[in-house]
């Protein structure tokens, strides 16, 4: 069994959120990255888009998701998807920290997975 933790005294600040990249992991073969994100209270993440597809998943706090030029609450539980070129961002109005899970792929990462699969078979 292998571990990898969260340090939560070496994440990074940056677009307006802390993070730490968990994915990839040399352990771990998969065809996806991701990072634990906390979006400080009374915080946002800038918006952006990128070329990568994405899920957040809410892990604690409440927050407003902004993702298209739509708005949404977004609680623990839920999960919320973007497609390459969306622009999102998180917007944390509370008095506590919002955490979520982030994971991203692109068909660049997915042939390298299955090269690496076909490798370890």
């Amino acid at each position: 069994m292998e571990i990898r933790p969260l340090e939560r005294e070496k994440m990074v600040f940056e677009n307006g959120a802390y993070g730490q990249r968990l994915l990839p992991w040399a352990a771990l073969n998969a065809p996806f990255e991701g990072a634990w994100v906390t979006v400080p209270a009374h915080g946002a993440t800038g918006a952006h888009s990128h070329h990568e597809y994405e899920i957040f998943i809410a892990v604690s706090g409440e927050a407003v998701v902004e993702s298209g030029g739509e708005r949404r609450a977004f609680r623990p539980g839920d999960i919320e998807f973007h497609k390459p070129g969306t622009e999102h961002r998180i917007l944390n109005d509370g008095a506590e920290d919002f955490e979520m899970y982030a994971i991203w792929w692109d068909s660049d990462m997915t042939v390298k997975f299955a090269a690496r699969h076909e490798a370890e078979a």
